[in-house]
């Protein structure tokens, strides 16, 4: 979450009325905590508070005991989903406090939503087999299968989104969280639109003049290609959007009306996908190419019971690791070793780090003014023992607010969010500002939320830190498919025939922006990896037309005119690339097997994926099980195992079957004999031959053979072929 969103919804929420007692705050996740803590505030100043003001309604998770729904009628609440205990509800502001006195309800968690973090994809995961209509005449192209993507910046009018041939338009519904349009609509934000021809008619997502991202990851998801190489992961599949908000469409959203956009309005997004896919009777895969910070407060516990919830057979979640990783974002402190530190940095006045530990410790900060040096020592477990836990202190231009509370995951260990504050310009600029965590005895713990971890000559000892424990979250849930980002091209050419460089990197290995884990209750994650760098696919035509000259733009490989507009292929990259890839690849594992579960696909990633660095253990907090290969899982779904000798590497070879006669064509003629075999699911030879060499073409009459998909092993690779 942006600083500027976070100073917004509190200035938002500083006009609420006093309650008779005083709200238990632990009921409260800490963006709760600070509206209640803006009612006091506002209180003690005297302050009015209009009637719109009282209207209002925050959209969060409640959790409540076994007889505690009433609670929620009686506070004036409206459950908008419900899972068990665990609703997601419309809150009046003004009763926030109250229900905190509430015995009925145990928890109250709401956090404001995130930030947003082709032609050659399907190659590197090994997916061209399983759409390829020659090789497979059953093509695994995704049709049959919802594929679901929450993002920003959609151009539904994009040609990538009808079929290849235009007969289909394949863009079925769309929710906007920040539609205007709400006049009869059911949704507590925005509204939806079910047809065609209203989806045509809007033509965008309300932020799609001035937002691309969504455009370019629902490409890479499912897009159909048009006429280009530029095809998505499942380019038959049908698709579901939800249109969500984030820090960047804060110009569209009123400021009183911020609180509406939070987690739990994107866990309403993704059982909207979900629920439309299970209305139409197919499996679903979703992509979420969004996140923020994980945290010790507790933001994500009802989030991730929520998830878990929806998540199940037929209806998979897959969301972005996160852009962190080449950055500084974690340092150590381990019991025997007296000191760790850091200089501290960030772009505008602010910054913030959490800190954890079990045991007691000092916190040393130093201001470096020309030759003096002015140290302030905290001890922060004497934090607990002030007033709400929070301590205020200050060196010379900066000034400090600390507060302490047990760690959401382990109550034994103590965190404290340290926010620090500069008023002479960007923080750690002048004054120079280091940190140091002290005392032999402890074992601690410090992660980067915001700005920077640097380092400086006037103390070149202070150099410690690490590239990881950076996941984002909803990424981080358990039961969420988390994706990290590989590498395969370093440059693109743009329109102009310039070079475009982005990240370096090729190979498929791990790209530096990727965040890596473990997560901050110690997973592995991500759970496996995608290409993400110089990614290309679809872009927004309404962005490009009211931002012709911006800098993305400059990222168009190529530019067409359809149906009156201009549209283009556009170069990106980051994890939100990767992640609808494998959202897309895992729509063609739905295909095969439309019941399959989060766990389940775990197990097919633990078998199947390729391993980018095989030196390496995996799985690993770098690469999760390793990159996703298409086709390996579609033959460990298929149930292959039965086949003594079956190379999972897809052949070369094309083949077509027309009747009993396969015909199989060779990129360049076969130096050497070839050995052909066909097996069944079940392990069965059914054929066997050899190939001479010399030939680019073959032509093998097959015996009379049962329906059904068989595998041909040709040499030291396979395909598969459906016999009807």
């Amino acid at each position: 979450m942006s600083r500027r969103l976070y100073i917004l919804l509190y200035i938002a929420l500083t006009a609420l009325p006093i309650q008779a007692q005083r709200p238990v705050m632990g009921k409260l996740s800490p963006w709760l905590r600070q509206v209640v803590r803006a009612e006091r505030h506002s209180a003690t100043r005297g302050q009015g508070i209009s009637r719109e003001q009282t209207a209002r309604t925050a959209i969060a998770f409640v959790k409540t005991t076994a007889d505690g729904e009433q609670s929620l009628s009686d506070h004036g609440c409206r459950s908008l989903a419900r899972y068990e205990q665990l609703h997601i509800a419309a809150i009046p502001l003004d009763q926030l406090g109250a229900m905190t006195l509430d015995r009925r309800v145990l928890r109250i968690e709401a956090s404001p939503s995130g930030h947003v973090l082709m032609d050659s994809m399907a190659v590197h995961l090994n997916a061209t087999p399983a759409y390829a209509g020659i090789s497979l005449p059953q093509a695994f192209t995704g049709r049959g299968v919802v594929v679901g993507v929450m993002d920003v910046g959609f151009d539904l009018t994009h040609p990538n989104f009808y079929s290849r041939d235009l007969k289909d338009y394949r863009i079925r519904r769309l929710w906007d969280h920040i539609s205007q349009d709400t006049i009869g609509s059911p949704f507590p934000v925005g509204r939806d639109y079910t047809t065609k021809e209203a989806l045509l008619a809007l033509g965008h997502s309300r932020d799609g003049q001035d937002i691309a991202h969504g455009a370019h990851t629902l490409g890479i998801a499912a897009g159909s290609g048009y006429d280009s190489p530029y095809q998505g992961m499942a380019p038959e599949a049908d698709i579901c959007l939800v249109a969500n908000a984030v820090s960047e469409d804060l110009p569209y959203i009123d400021p009183a009306d911020l609180y509406k956009y939070t987690f739990a309005t994107d866990a309403l997004g993704f059982k909207y996908i979900f629920d439309y896919a299970q209305s139409v009777g197919q499996p679903c895969v979703a992509s979420f190419s969004e996140g923020s910070m994980q945290d010790f407060w507790g933001y994500d516990q009802l989030y991730y019971e929520f998830l878990d919830s929806l998540v199940g057979p037929g209806r998979i979640l897959v969301a972005a690791a996160g852009n962190e990783g080449y950055k500084t974002n974690w340092l150590h402190k381990e019991r025997g070793r007296e000191r760790a530190g850091s200089f501290l940095s960030a772009a505008d006045t602010t910054m913030m780090v959490t800190l954890k530990s079990p045991d007691a410790f000092t916190l040393r900060l130093v201001a470096y003014n020309g030759q003096q040096r002015d140290t302030l020592l905290i001890h922060p477990q004497e934090v607990c023992q002030q007033a709400d836990s929070t301590l205020t202190v200050s060196l010379p231009s900066v000034s400090l607010l600390v507060e302490a509370y047990p760690s959401c995951y382990d109550a034994h260990d103590l965190c404290y969010d340290l926010t620090l504050t500069s008023s002479s310009g960007p923080l750690g600029l002048r004054p120079q500002l280091s940190i140091e965590l002290l005392g032999a005895d402890a074992d601690v713990e410090l992660w980067r939320v915001s700005g920077l971890l640097t380092t400086s000559q006037l103390n070149p000892q202070l150099a410690d830190g690490y590239r990881h424990h950076c996941i984002h979250s909803p990424s981080s849930a358990p039961c969420v498919i988390s994706v990290g980002a590989t590498s395969y091209r370093d440059h693109v050419i743009n329109i102009q025939g310039d070079s475009m460089a982005y990240w370096p990197g090729t190979g498929g290995r791990l790209v530096e922006f990727s965040s890596t884990g473990p997560t901050m209750d110690g997973r592995i994650k991500p759970d496996c990896v995608a290409p993400g760098n110089n990614i290309i696919s679809s872009y927004n035509s309404f962005y490009l037309e009211q931002h012709p000259t911006a800098n993305d733009n400059r990222w168009d490989v190529a530019r067409f005119t359809f149906q009156g507009r201009t549209y283009a292929w556009n170069s990106n990259s980051g994890t939100s690339m990767s992640t609808p890839a494998v959202a897309g690849a895992i729509a063609l594992w739905l295909q095969a097997c439309p019941t399959l579960t989060p766990a389940d696909v775990t197990g097919l990633l633990r078998r199947t994926c390729s391993h980018p660095e095989p030196g390496l253990d995996y799985p690993n907090n770098q690469y999760g099980h390793g990159e996703i290969d298409v086709y390996a899982g579609l033959l460990d779904i298929l149930n292959t195992n039965a086949i003594a000798y079956l190379p999972k590497h897809h052949t070369r070879a094309r083949l077509h079957l027309a009747g009993r006669l396969l015909s199989i064509a060779w990129p360049e003629a076969i130096a050497a004999p070839q050995p052909l075999s066909i097996y069944s699911l079940g392990g069965q030879p059914v054929v066997s031959a050899t190939l001479p060499a010399g030939l680019q073409r073959h032509s093998l009459s097959l015996p009379p053979l049962a329906s059904g998909i068989y595998v041909v092993v040709l040499g030291q690779a396979s395909t598969l072929i459906r016999i009807n």
